[in-house]
């Protein structure tokens, strides 16, 4: 686990200083959604992902990030800060994002234009990023669009987040604005988990088990 998450937070630290838009390989078009929910089944052992809603999108190289948006934590946005830079206008909650890069804020914002500094566009006017310049713009003015703020993020590495849908490990579920932003998170695993598993129980007689038809979303290897 050690391992693959310092792969994964290097590859995507890369990312992150890079300058300008970066699209994702999900989808090529600006009007599809670039971003999935990944519902934790029951069977999912790994305490970091225990009942967990994941926001999850792909970079350009095939590695799968996101944040988890049902864990609220009880950290304070000043721990990450130096002295200065005006925490006090972010009014949530700092979110557990992952098990990945812990000590990182990571934010998810709308916004009407690509933002100046890199962000991964994942659903039309939403974006998430790490880049420094992007989330103390952010936090500059207390009239900002709502956004969310996360402690790290969730990461696989090429091809293991397809073998852990293949495994039966997650449900795949179409993101939407409404649900990334609500205002409580309470009760969304099991909303969302019971809507899949519902959904799967219907679609069993004509399903041919493979993951990628539950969205048009693919995986790379």
């Amino acid at each position: 686990m050690r391992i693959r998450c310092r792969a994964i937070a290097c590859a995507v630290a890369g990312l992150a200083a890079a300058t300008g838009h970066l699209s994702c390989a999900w989808s090529q078009s600006e009007a599809r959604p670039n971003a999935v929910f990944l519902v934790a089944k029951t069977t999912i052992r790994d305490p970091n992902f225990s009942q967990t809603v994941v926001l999850a999108t792909q970079t350009p190289d095939a590695h799968t990030i996101g944040v988890i948006l049902n864990r609220p934590s009880p950290l304070k946005l000043s721990q990450f800060y130096p002295e200065g830079v005006p925490t006090q206008n972010y009014k949530d909650v700092v979110y557990f994002g992952g098990p990945v890069m812990r000590q990182t804020i990571v934010a998810l914002f709308r916004s009407e234009l690509p933002p100046a500094a890199a962000a991964f566009h994942v659903l039309p006017g939403l974006y998430l990023t790490m880049h420094p310049r992007n989330v103390e713009r952010l936090l500059a003015s207390p009239d900002t669009p709502p956004y969310r703020l996360y402690a790290g993020f969730s990461g696989w590495s090429p091809g293991q987040l397809k073998g852990e849908l293949e495994r039966d490990g997650w449900y795949v579920v179409p993101a939407d604005m409404a649900t990334v932003l609500r205002k409580d998170p309470a009760g969304l695993w099991k909303e969302l988990h019971d809507r899949a598993s519902r959904t799967q129980a219907r679609a069993a007689p004509h399903a041919a088990g493979n993951p990628d038809d539950v969205c048009t979303l693919q995986f790379k290897n």
